[in-house]
């Protein structure tokens, strides 16, 4: 199951330049009965496998800016640790709630990249500098959140430099997957650290990742880049109000719960 799990993640990780973990997440606490703790860390965890795998990908065809992934990595390595850390002290219904908006907040950004056509020059109006100040501020964003949701952080990144920076989506996305893996990395040792990795599936996961990974990117290089831009946005948009549902299922439990309690005292 693990494999088919590291699989499918790695399809939709590749196919839309982010490191699955959207996918991964909500399937392994469905299948595996993770907490949402578990799942943020042990997706974390393999995503890093993602990144290497479909950076290699994008960067055979030529859409890996190696420059701009590193700008991004620089910053957001020094913010994945405080996002483990954030996560791990918030109660697992609200993390999940955060979740979902995030994923739906990422791609309603996307989707308005055709009306807001001035911000895809932002980062090329302001010169080279200001470009790569634009990516080390994404960084530091993205490496937050990446530490905080279990994801490698690519939607961020892929957005920013689609909007603001004026990169090709097949670049951002190429550029995104090989700068997650630093900071994937980081966010994940930490969660590691705080016992949120389950070991055991992880074997099963990075191999159905890798071979997924490879598959997804290969099919993205082949997609134009306004029917890749719907499909990330729309698989994005479904799984956070699937995670937005779960987790008000779980307060309007964990509330059952409390009543219950105090009917019997």
């Amino acid at each position: 199951m693990s494999f088919l799990i590291g699989l499918a993640a790695g399809v939709f990780g590749g196919l839309i330049g982010v490191g699955g973990g959207a996918l991964m997440i909500p399937l392994m606490v469905r299948c595996f009965k993770f907490s949402q703790h578990q799942g943020h860390g042990t997706s974390l965890m393999a995503l890093v496998f993602t990144g290497l795998a479909g950076a290699l990908t994008y960067g055979r065809k030529g859409s890996v800016d190696v420059l701009a992934a590193l700008l991004l990595a620089a910053s957001a390595v020094l913010t994945a640790r405080f996002g483990a850390l954030y996560a791990n002290a918030l109660p697992e219904w609200r993390l999940k709630r955060a979740f979902g908006l995030f994923l739906i907040f990422i791609a309603l950004l996307l989707l308005s990249k055709p009306y807001l056509p001035h911000l895809s020059f932002l980062g090329q109006g302001v010169g080279s500098w200001g470009k790569n100040l634009v990516l080390l501020a994404v960084g530091a964003v993205t490496g937050f959140f990446s530490g905080m949701m279990g994801i490698g952080g690519g939607g961020i990144m892929v957005v920013a430099m689609v909007l603001l920076a004026g990169f090709s989506q097949h670049t951002a996305q190429g550029s995104a997957l090989l700068a997650m893996v630093p900071a994937g990395a980081v966010g994940a040792y930490t969660h590691w650290r705080l016992g949120n990795v389950v070991v055991r599936v992880l074997p099963g996961l990075i191999a159905g990742i890798i071979l997924g990974t490879y598959a997804g990117s290969s099919a993205a290089l082949h997609l134009s880049e306004p029917h890749l831009r719907l499909v990330f946005s729309g698989m994005l948009i479904l799984l956070g109000l699937l995670d937005i549902r779960g987790a008000a299922q779980k307060r309007l439990a964990l509330v059952e719960a409390a009543k219950a309690t105090d009917q019997m005292e």
